[in-house]
């Protein structure tokens, strides 16, 4: 009989035992993976997420679009959130990588200015898959202690007054794309014929440039070590932050407006972290303090609403409607994208 008990007991144990088990696999996860651009989130909005949800957030910091694509194309890829731009969104969508995002997790969504999401919608039909993060223009950062004439057009950078003084964008896409506004072409084209006129005018300014740059040019217009520079509007307002002496134009041919959105992979482990942290950013407060952090320009209404006039009267970082209406997104070109690869891989090689 006492063995019989015994039995029972140890049965009973192992019954607890797998089950102990089973609850530990369905536990939830507890980290969330970040894929994002370097500095492109206020670090104490981390820590007092993490403090609110017991959730550890591991940022990874990428330095291009691209690398964000391969790394998200990777088979041991293992990132919950991504904040890509415009034309890589909508290529994630045509090629199936994104998880339909589920509003009812995302109440702050309705922070979100609707002109905002009206552009967006542009490269995420109804914005399904993303929500915009941060936005802002292409233009030029100049100094007008050192160009003495009206900076008003593209053509500026081509002028030999400023050469060796003329920093341009190291990005395809962007520097690209400004050359065709200037040639009155789209920015989007898929004309062979107009982008090779992109790629030989490109070609003929390099005597004139300091180089390409990203980072590096922000330093040296801030210590007026160049005249002139294609720059992000959040770049912008930084570096005329730390020089009184600089000043942004979006030019009268057009340019980019462009778009910083977060998705949610499709293999992503994280699902319902993910949701919260994107409505953790969106809370008008926190959506406050981020930008302000940052230096480039929220969509979220709300948060808006709430900076001053050195914010939202400052038409670097809050453009104006009538820049609007001469900008245009990105999209994705497809296959023809090797087209402006090969001319920008010939500009690259005149520098």
């Amino acid at each position: 009989m006492m063995k019989k008990i015994l039995c029972l007991v140890f049965a009973a144990c192992m019954i607890l035992a797998f089950a102990a088990c089973g609850s530990k696999t369905a536990e939830p996860n507890r980290e969330l993976n970040v894929l994002n651009w370097g500095e492109y989130i206020d670090p104490d909005l981390i820590d007092e997420f993490e403090d609110q949800t017991g959730i550890k957030v591991n940022y990874i910091e990428m330095t291009s679009n691209e690398e964000m694509l391969i790394k998200l194309r990777s088979s041991d890829s293992n990132y919950d959130l991504c904040f890509p731009s415009d034309y890589i969104i909508e290529q994630m969508i045509r090629e199936d990588m994104l998880l339909p995002l589920d509003y009812s997790k995302i109440p702050n969504a309705a922070n979100i200015d609707p002109k905002m999401k009206e552009i967006t919608d542009s490269f995420d039909p109804g914005n399904k898959y993303s929500l915009p993060y941060m936005w802002g223009t292409v233009g030029i950062l100049y100094n007008t202690k050192m160009v003495d004439e009206p900076v008003d057009s593209w053509g500026i950078l081509w002028n030999e007054k400023y050469a060796g003084k003329i920093w341009m964008y190291d990005s395809v896409r962007d520097t690209i794309g400004i050359t065709l506004k200037y040639l009155g072409y789209d920015m989007n084209t898929r004309n062979a014929d107009e982008v090779n006129a992109a790629r030989d005018l490109l070609i003929a300014q390099a005597p004139l440039r300091k180089g390409f740059g990203t980072d590096n040019m922000r330093t040296s217009m801030v210590n007026n070590k160049a005249a002139l520079a294609v720059v992000y509007s959040g770049d912008a307002v930084a570096c005329i932050g730390e020089n009184e002496d600089l000043a942004f134009v979006v030019p009268k041919e057009g340019s980019n407006v462009w778009f910083d959105n977060v998705i949610i992979p499709k293999n992503a482990k994280n699902v319902d972290a993910a949701h919260a942290f994107i409505n953790f950013l969106n809370d008008a407060e926190n959506a406050t303090r981020n930008t302000e952090y940052i230096g480039y320009t929220t969509p979220n209404k709300a948060a808006m609403d709430r900076l001053g006039p050195d914010y939202t009267e400052d038409e670097t970082y809050n453009p104006p409607q009538d820049v609007l209406d001469r900008c245009e997104v990105f999209h994705d070109l497809g296959e023809f994208v090797e087209v402006f690869n090969a001319a920008w891989d010939k500009i690259k090689a005149s520098n």
